[in-house]
């Protein structure tokens, strides 16, 4: 458990619609931010003081705190304000309990005003070089709070604004130490008058967040870690910044008010890592067990960056109890050098898709294998001699082999790339085929000698390759099964081609529980309640 505070952020054209979002908001936030930048400039006449102050008296009463934003475009905001708007703005008697104002103005905003005072610094498009300089700015404009908020497009680009929170913390302890050291000594001065002096309730408190789904595990732990705040969006679909997560994710499926820095830490650790559906299935099975972890988003482009900066025990910069990760495209392969110890499974596949991390040891396994298979004995039944056509030449596409083999099936491996795919079929001693663009497929019988399709591909994953499909519904007919290990979305345009053909289909989406159950009995020696792991990840599907 912690003490910090979700705010959430409303953010609306007109009058209406703002109060209806703080409405929504109350059950979930214990500070409502009203971006007053958001507001159309017919709806809120800065000039007008009547007009404001009428508008003002319409916000709902609420036991929570208000926080007041007006910030220019240039700034982070939603429009554009000119300076003699701000200074008007913020010097004209609001009077909500928090205000948040950039550093060029909080000098000039009228202090008395407001019983709480934010002064926030944004960079949108990267981590300054100067961030101590700009820290030690902020902290000289005698804000009650410092907020830090700049972009990061690799998860290693977070670790300079969170040593930035370790720092804080170290002055933090040191000055409470010399506060109580001073009230100590007043004290026993006045022991004879019979009276006392209490120490301060509250320091400088500081928000460092790093925008962006590689900084989104920095909103998710910062409370953890000290963090005064964290901001989140109202809804999925309606965040005021990059990477924020919905204050009814972090309260319900991150539970961030909960952890704390003892807490385990597990992630996704993928190239793209936006459209998972790990953190609800992984987070509902750790909620389940009443284990304190968390599964989080880990978003990392140079995996030997991340490793040696953030997870090796000898060359990490920042400490997050790191407990384990889901390993996802495209690091499947590359993972296995880092690591102390291989499984057999994983070794005889070459990926790894778990990593366990205990007494200083990496341990990898491969549970893809055996998620794969489960869903599709349970489907089909014997695949003893069953032809099988496995599309793509990555991790995945490795584990279906291994898993079709053991099972004696017979597997062909179809990829563009016949290159790279080479390492594969050679592994396994299996044919190997091109899968030509489908455009370019004639006649289209490249199917038409296998029992089973099985993609691996990401065409079909939301996003980009949404409305791609690796076969059309002419090349299904004439197959008995379509497994498709996509699982986002639920229905994929493989999944309705294969619908159109009338051949049975399974989702990515049962392989996906099925490995994730295998992970968490590697992680915590529990049997991992699949139910309510199944339950959370086709919720949030849906």
């Amino acid at each position: 458990m912690n003490n910090g505070k979700i705010c959430v952020s409303v953010c609306a054209e007109t009058a209406d619609e703002l109060i209806e979002q703080i409405k929504h908001a109350e059950d979930l936030a214990d500070i409502i931010e009203i971006r007053f930048d958001c507001l159309d400039k017919s709806e809120l006449s800065i000039f007008d003081d009547k007009k404001r102050y009428e508008f003002y008296k319409k916000l709902p009463a609420t036991k929570k705190s208000y926080l007041t934003t007006f910030r220019p475009k240039e700034q982070g905001g939603s429009r554009e304000i000119t300076r003699e708007e701000r200074d008007h703005f913020w010097n004209s008697g609001y009077e909500t309990e928090w205000a948040d104002c950039e550093e060029d103005i909080i000098e000039d905003s009228f202090y008395w005003l407001w019983k709480e005072r934010i002064c926030s610094y944004h960079d949108f498009d990267g981590v300054p070089d100067d961030l101590i300089e700009i820290y030690e700015r902020l902290k000289a404009t005698n804000a009650d709070v410092v907020k830090i908020a700049v972009r990061a497009y690799d998860i290693t680009d977070t670790i300079s604004l969170w040593k930035l929170l370790e720092r804080w913390k170290s002055e933090r302890e040191s000055l409470k130490a010399k506060k109580l050291k001073e009230i100590e000594e007043l004290n026993r001065k006045l022991s004879a008058l019979k009276n006392t002096v209490s120490p301060p309730d509250t320091f400088l408190r500081i928000i460092p967040i790093a925008m962006g789904e590689s900084g989104k595990w920095t909103r998710i732990l910062g409370l953890a870690h000290g963090a005064f705040m964290t901001y989140a969006s109202l809804d999925s679909g309606s965040e005021t910044a990059p990477g924020q997560v919905s204050a009814r994710d972090l309260r319900e499926v991150y539970r961030a008010k909960e952890l704390d820095e003892t807490t385990e830490v597990y992630g996704i650790l993928g190239g793209s890592t936006g459209v998972s559906l790990s953190p609800y299935m992984h987070n509902a099975a750790f909620r389940y067990h009443n284990l304190n972890a968390v599964f989080v988003p880990l978003q990392a482009h140079d995996l030997n960056a991340f490793m040696r900066r953030m997870v090796k025990p000898a060359t990490r910069e920042i400490e997050l109890n790191f407990r384990g990760f889901s390993v996802t495209i495209p690091h499947k392969r590359s993972i296995i050098e880092h690591l102390d110890y291989l499984d057999e499974t994983a070794r005889k596949i070459g990926a790894v898709n778990t990593v366990k991390i205990e007494g200083g040891k990496l341990y990898g396994y491969n549970t893809d294998a055996e998620g794969f298979l489960a869903p599709l004995l349970d489907s089909y039944g014997d695949l003893t001699n069953t032809r099988v056509a496995v599309l793509g030449a990555g991790g995945a596409a490795r584990a279906c082999v291994y898993a079709l083999q053991t099972a004696g099936a017979r597997p062909t491996v179809f990829a563009r790339d016949l290159t790279k795919a080479r390492s594969l079929a050679d592994d396994f001693q299996v044919e190997l085929k091109e899968l030509p663009k489908t455009e370019n497929r004639k006649p289209k019988t490249l199917f038409t000698d296998f029992d089973i399709l099985v993609n691996t591909t990401p065409l079909g994953m939301k996003g980009k390759f949404e409305n791609e499909t690796p076969a059309t519904a002419d090349e299904l007919a004439g197959l008995q099964l379509v497994y498709d290990l996509v699982y986002t979305p639920f229905q994929t345009r493989l999944m309705a081609e294969a619908d159109k053909a009338e051949v049975p289909k399974i989702g990515g989406l049962a392989m996906l529980v099925a490995q994730g159950a295998a992970q968490q009995k590697i992680w915590t020696n529990l049997e991992a309640p699949v139910r309510e792991m199944s339950r959370a990840a086709l919720e949030r599907l849906r």
